[in-house]
Protein backbone atom coordinates (compact mmCIF):
# COMPACT_ATOMS: atom_id res chain seq x y z
CA UNK A 1 0.00 0.00 0.00
CA UNK A 2 1.34 3.35 -1.07
CA UNK A 3 1.04 6.05 1.70
CA UNK A 4 0.24 9.45 -0.35
CA UNK A 5 0.35 13.20 1.48
CA UNK A 6 -2.77 14.54 0.87
CA UNK A 7 -3.38 18.08 2.20
CA UNK A 8 -5.20 16.87 4.94
CA UNK A 9 -2.85 14.59 6.48
CA UNK A 10 -0.37 16.94 5.93
CA UNK A 11 -2.34 19.17 7.85
CA UNK A 12 -3.00 16.09 10.79
CA UNK A 13 0.62 16.22 10.72
CA UNK A 14 1.61 19.53 11.27
CA UNK A 15 -1.10 20.48 13.98
CA UNK A 16 0.11 17.39 15.78
CA UNK A 17 4.14 18.48 15.60
CA UNK A 18 2.38 21.99 16.87
CA UNK A 19 0.62 20.54 19.84
CA UNK A 20 3.85 18.34 20.53
CA UNK A 21 6.24 21.43 21.23
CA UNK A 22 3.63 23.37 22.54
CA UNK A 23 2.98 20.14 25.29
CA UNK A 24 6.88 19.92 25.64
CA UNK A 25 8.03 23.35 25.90
CA UNK A 26 4.76 24.75 28.78
CA UNK A 27 6.55 21.49 30.54
CA UNK A 28 10.10 22.31 30.82
CA UNK A 29 10.82 25.74 29.54
CA UNK A 30 8.05 27.44 31.58
CA UNK A 31 8.76 25.50 34.71
CA UNK A 32 12.36 28.09 35.74
CA UNK A 33 10.27 30.95 35.17
CA UNK A 34 7.28 29.94 37.28
CA UNK A 35 9.55 28.78 40.55
CA UNK A 36 11.41 32.41 39.97
CA UNK A 37 8.13 33.86 40.32
CA UNK A 38 7.09 32.38 43.56
CA UNK A 39 10.47 31.91 45.09
CA UNK A 40 11.57 35.96 45.29
CA UNK A 41 15.48 36.79 45.68
CA UNK A 42 15.77 36.88 49.44
CA UNK A 43 18.00 39.51 51.44
CA UNK A 44 19.09 38.90 55.26
CA UNK A 45 18.48 40.91 58.24
CA UNK A 46 20.25 40.78 61.41
CA UNK A 47 20.20 42.75 64.31
CA UNK A 48 21.61 41.97 68.48
CA UNK A 49 17.99 40.40 68.99
CA UNK A 50 17.10 38.30 65.95
CA UNK A 51 17.61 37.62 62.19
CA UNK A 52 15.30 36.66 59.26
CA UNK A 53 15.55 36.35 56.04
CA UNK A 54 12.54 38.04 53.78
CA UNK A 55 12.22 38.72 49.73
CA UNK A 56 14.55 41.98 48.44
CA UNK A 57 11.66 43.79 46.97
CA UNK A 58 11.02 44.63 50.39
CA UNK A 59 13.07 47.24 52.78
CA UNK A 60 13.41 46.40 56.50
CA UNK A 61 13.61 49.65 58.68
CA UNK A 62 15.48 49.31 62.29
CA UNK A 63 13.34 51.69 64.70
CA UNK A 64 15.73 53.84 65.67
CA UNK A 65 13.33 55.52 68.23
CA UNK A 66 13.16 54.95 72.03
CA UNK A 67 9.48 53.49 72.42
CA UNK A 68 6.62 54.49 74.18
CA UNK A 69 5.56 53.05 77.75
CA UNK A 70 5.06 49.30 76.77
CA UNK A 71 5.90 49.60 73.00
CA UNK A 72 9.31 49.10 71.63
CA UNK A 73 9.52 48.34 68.33
CA UNK A 74 12.26 46.09 66.37
CA UNK A 75 12.36 46.52 62.84
CA UNK A 76 9.67 47.16 60.39
CA UNK A 77 9.72 45.65 56.73
CA UNK A 78 7.80 46.71 54.22
CA UNK A 79 7.13 47.27 50.20
CA UNK A 80 6.84 51.20 50.82
CA UNK A 81 8.29 53.80 53.09
CA UNK A 82 7.64 54.09 57.07
CA UNK A 83 7.17 57.05 59.45
CA UNK A 84 7.25 57.24 63.04
CA UNK A 85 4.39 55.17 64.35
CA UNK A 86 4.34 57.89 67.77
CA UNK A 87 2.64 60.96 68.26
CA UNK A 88 2.49 63.25 71.02
CA UNK A 89 -0.08 65.41 71.87
CA UNK A 90 0.24 67.34 75.48
CA UNK A 91 0.40 64.53 77.71
CA UNK A 92 -1.26 62.07 75.53
CA UNK A 93 0.96 59.67 73.23
CA UNK A 94 -0.51 57.71 70.55
CA UNK A 95 0.97 54.86 68.66
CA UNK A 96 0.14 53.30 65.63
CA UNK A 97 0.92 51.58 62.54
CA UNK A 98 4.37 53.26 60.79
CA UNK A 99 2.07 53.09 57.49
CA UNK A 100 -0.96 55.57 56.97
CA UNK A 101 -2.67 53.50 54.12
CA UNK A 102 -1.02 50.11 52.58
CA UNK A 103 -0.80 50.38 48.72
CA UNK A 104 -1.87 48.27 46.49
CA UNK A 105 0.19 44.88 46.76
CA UNK A 106 1.74 46.43 49.86
CA UNK A 107 2.99 44.40 52.60
CA UNK A 108 4.04 45.93 56.43
CA UNK A 109 5.46 43.42 59.23
CA UNK A 110 6.14 44.94 62.62
CA UNK A 111 8.57 43.05 65.03
CA UNK A 112 8.24 44.12 68.23
CA UNK A 113 8.54 43.70 71.98
CA UNK A 114 5.58 44.24 74.90
CA UNK A 115 6.49 45.02 77.98
CA UNK A 116 3.41 43.62 79.74
CA UNK A 117 4.17 40.24 80.78
CA UNK A 118 2.19 37.90 79.07
CA UNK A 119 0.89 34.80 80.93
CA UNK A 120 0.59 32.65 77.55
CA UNK A 121 0.07 32.60 73.70
CA UNK A 122 -3.31 32.94 73.56
CA UNK A 123 -5.58 31.95 70.54
CA UNK A 124 -4.39 30.66 67.20
CA UNK A 125 -2.42 27.45 65.75
CA UNK A 126 0.22 26.71 67.59
CA UNK A 127 3.95 26.88 65.64
CA UNK A 128 7.63 27.15 66.45
CA UNK A 129 9.60 30.11 65.57
CA UNK A 130 13.23 29.78 66.38
CA UNK A 131 12.99 27.39 68.55
CA UNK A 132 10.21 28.82 70.64
CA UNK A 133 6.83 28.31 70.65
CA UNK A 134 4.46 30.83 68.98
CA UNK A 135 0.97 30.89 68.31
CA UNK A 136 -0.02 31.97 64.71
CA UNK A 137 -3.64 34.20 63.82
CA UNK A 138 -4.45 34.58 59.99
CA UNK A 139 -7.73 36.56 59.62
CA UNK A 140 -9.19 38.55 56.66
CA UNK A 141 -8.92 42.08 57.41
CA UNK A 142 -7.93 42.04 61.03
CA UNK A 143 -6.34 45.09 62.73
CA UNK A 144 -4.71 45.74 59.71
CA UNK A 145 -7.72 46.91 57.81
CA UNK A 146 -7.21 50.07 59.43
CA UNK A 147 -4.26 50.80 57.00
CA UNK A 148 -6.32 49.34 54.40
CA UNK A 149 -4.86 45.61 54.48
CA UNK A 150 -6.72 42.23 53.47
CA UNK A 151 -5.27 39.91 55.50
CA UNK A 152 -3.76 40.27 59.15
CA UNK A 153 -1.46 37.44 60.41
CA UNK A 154 -0.47 37.85 64.30
CA UNK A 155 1.95 35.83 65.53
CA UNK A 156 3.57 36.15 69.44
CA UNK A 157 6.76 34.05 70.11
CA UNK A 158 7.05 33.08 74.17
CA UNK A 159 10.91 34.04 73.81
CA UNK A 160 11.20 33.70 77.47
CA UNK A 161 9.35 31.62 79.65
CA UNK A 162 5.63 33.58 81.21
CA UNK A 163 5.17 35.36 82.35
CA UNK A 164 7.18 37.68 80.58
CA UNK A 165 7.45 39.78 77.94
CA UNK A 166 7.05 38.26 74.32
CA UNK A 167 8.11 39.38 71.26
CA UNK A 168 5.61 39.90 68.28
CA UNK A 169 5.19 39.99 64.88
CA UNK A 170 2.26 41.52 63.06
CA UNK A 171 1.85 41.40 59.00
CA UNK A 172 -0.39 43.47 57.18
CA UNK A 173 -1.19 42.24 53.80
CA UNK A 174 -3.34 44.18 50.57
CA UNK A 175 -3.92 42.47 47.18
CA UNK A 176 -3.61 41.51 44.84
CA UNK A 177 -0.76 38.93 45.74
CA UNK A 178 -2.11 37.87 48.72
CA UNK A 179 -1.32 34.36 49.16
CA UNK A 180 1.94 35.12 47.54
CA UNK A 181 2.98 37.60 49.99
CA UNK A 182 1.90 35.57 52.65
CA UNK A 183 4.02 32.88 51.33
CA UNK A 184 6.85 34.89 51.98
CA UNK A 185 5.78 35.99 55.74
CA UNK A 186 5.54 32.19 56.56
CA UNK A 187 8.86 31.81 54.79
CA UNK A 188 10.68 35.11 56.71
CA UNK A 189 8.45 32.98 60.13
CA UNK A 190 10.95 29.81 59.42
CA UNK A 191 14.19 31.48 58.86
CA UNK A 192 13.61 33.17 61.68
CA UNK A 193 16.59 33.34 64.48
CA UNK A 194 16.40 34.91 67.84
CA UNK A 195 19.67 36.10 69.19
CA UNK A 196 19.79 37.05 72.86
Amino acid sequence: MEARLTPRRLLVCAAAIVALVSVTSACGGGGDAQAAAKDPPLVKYSDSRLSFSYPSAWTAYPYSGHGELHFQPIVYVSTQPVHEPCSTHGNTTSCGFPVGHLQAGGVLITWQVNGIPAMGLGPGSRIHVGGHPASLSDTAGGECRRIGADRTIDVAVETSPPPSAFTYLTACLRGPGVAANERSVKALLASTKFLS
